[in-house]
């Protein structure tokens, strides 16, 4: 077999040529840049077809704005509603073998080799794992997910003495207390182990497949154990071609939640209208910042957005917990923790219940959305993790994250309930969803200052994940190149904010959703036959 191109060889990791086996190796006519006149650097056909695609789609859909949103609407209840069970399995899939991974002597294999040190230490390193996962969506959700789960098909319908019926796992009434536990447990279970699996396990087979075994950093490369060297071929152009529209499409689904957020805030504190051209020009701006940090790279532009979020993300989580209902926080984190244990066997048990809305609304959407964002922050995640054992980045990947997340929704969606049912405050259960976050802080001190503080996040969130989901892109295009020319991120950038507007315009919040579950279904099977190949490339590993 003979050696890989030099333009797209990948620096191997100190200590790792005794461990990287021949049957592993790239080929000379395995993947080959095109390098054109404009400078660009991409794998045909993967780059053309890709951007081809996606301009036909976005010009149709502008072009026949009223037809498109029916049609978006009635794709995602199709998907939602036949493949439910599947998306709920495939998630059980992901989080079995995340933990598998941690008790196996596999989780002693290191990523890199056995020498290979961390490239970033831990507070940088969880950091962007942490902001590029689900950081506008936790700013989204935080405070309405809990209301809708208490008030609806989780709580269940209030009947005489405060008493609450309907939740099919109790097979009987509960409290109003039962019933935010119940709310809770639900919303942790949509932003806890299961996502943060499915993350882990696209990050892990990446890392793997290409810093121990020189493969390019591209999602073909995992299936090497599977496809042999058809991954070079047709088979391998269509699994990429399928990661680019996933990534596109998940990414514009969180730039739409961001833009209704960031403008229903900055209507909260400003007066500014929520009008399309208000998204519009949101998203515009926003893409615009996105570009200079794709200009300043990772270390210098994702990195220190992500590390500035993060602290933000803290103090306003922090000062909600000291000036909200401290104690019942304090005491709800471990309560939640323990209702999310006790119910997550009912709540991911893909035919035992018999809440369709809550199955097919919530979490199949929800699983679709985090499959179709796995490219996108698998890809991210695995440039980031050199040098971590399996065992050390699973823990880090899947629990802390996870806990973060509870305490996350503890902090917002309690201090919430507690301002519905102890203060008498409805205005924060009647909000829009875009609004409620801003209408819970409105009842704490320094709204002014707090709400500022959290249309700021919305928005260094939405240029963390835009700027990240670029480099990822272009990654992907370039045959798994890392440092490709910096003219095709820029392109990619753009070409996301074109795409999340194009779908806000031709409908709204549900085409951007309708087209992250399009594109998590056919990415959920590919992602089934990755666990089998990262499993093969990990036994093949020196122990």
């Amino acid at each position: 077999m003979s050696e890989q191109p030099e333009e797209l060889a990948i620096p191997e990791p100190e200590g790792a040529a005794d461990i990287i086996d021949t049957e592993y190796e790239v080929g000379q006519d395995n993947i080959t840049a095109q390098v054109g006149p404009l400078g660009l650097d991409v794998h045909n056909p993967v780059f053309l077809i890709s951007g081809m695609t996606i301009a036909t789609f976005v010009v149709i859909t502008l072009t026949l704005r009223t037809s498109v949103e029916p049609l978006f609407n009635d794709l995602r209840t199709y998907l939602t509603s036949t493949f439910d069970w599947f998306f709920l399995s495939a998630a059980n899939v992901f989080v079995i073998l995340c933990f598998a991974l941690v008790i196996t002597p596999l989780g002693n294999v290191r990523i890199g080799g056995k020498e290979a040190t961390p490239d970033y230490g831990y507070t940088g390193w969880f950091a962007m794992l942490f902001a590029a996962g689900m950081g506008i969506g936790l700013m989204f959700f935080g405070v309405s997910e809990p209301i809708s789960h208490y008030a609806s098909s989780i709580g269940g319908t209030v009947v005489e003495g405060g008493v609450r019926t309907d939740w099919a796992p109790l097979g009987a009434a509960v409290t109003n207390e039962e019933a935010i536990r119940l709310g809770m447990a639900a919303t942790i279970f949509h932003w806890g182990l299961h996502p943060w699996a499915i993350y882990a396990i696209v990050a892990l087979s990446l890392a793997i497949f290409s810093f121990n075994k020189g493969l390019p950093l591209t999602m073909r490369s995992i299936f090497y154990p599977l496809l042999g060297e058809r991954v070079w071929g047709w088979p391998g152009h269509i699994i990429d071609i399928l990661a680019v529209f996933a990534t596109l499409f998940g990414l514009a689904t969180s730039l739409g939640f961001g833009a209704e957020q960031a403008n229903a805030g900055l209507e909260f504190l400003f007066g500014i209208p929520v009008t399309d051209t208000s998204k519009i020009t949101l998203i515009v701006a926003i893409t615009a910042v996105a570009l200079i940090s794709v200009l300043a790279g990772l270390d210098g532009g994702v990195k220190r957005l992500s590390e500035m979020n993060m602290l933000l993300a803290a103090l306003l989580m922090f000062f909600v917990i000291f000036v909200g209902p401290t104690l019942v926080l304090a005491t709800g984190f471990f309560k939640n923790l323990a209702a999310y244990i006790e119910y997550l066997p009912s709540l991911s048990n893909p035919f035992g219940r018999e809440d369709d809305n809550f199955r097919q609304g919530w979490t199949a959407f929800y699983w679709a959305w985090w499959i179709s964002w796995s490219p996108f922050v698998g890809m991210f995640i695995a440039r980031v993790s050199r040098g971590r054992t399996v065992r050390e980045f699973v823990v880090c990947v899947l629990l802390i994250p996870s806990t973060v997340c509870v305490l996350w929704m503890t902090a917002f969606g309690g201090t919430a309930l507690s301002q519905i049912l102890n203060d008498g405050y409805l205005a924060v259960k009647d909000a829009p969803l875009e609004l409620k976050l801003f209408t819970m802080l409105a009842e704490l001190p320094l709204v002014q200052i707090t709400s500022f503080i959290g249309i700021v996040l919305v928005i260094v969130f939405f240029v963390t994940s835009s700027d990240s989901g670029s480099l990822v892109i272009d990654t992907i295009t370039a045959g798994g190149k890392v440092n490709a020319p910096v003219s095709q991120r820029v392109f990619w950038c753009i070409f996301e904010g074109l795409v999340a507007i194009t779908l806000l315009l031709g409908g709204g919040l549900g085409a951007l959703q309708a087209m992250a579950v399009s594109t998590g279904f056919p990415f959920a099977i590919l992602l089934l036959l990755a666990c089998f190949a990262l499993l093969k490339g990990l036994m093949n590993e020196p122990k």
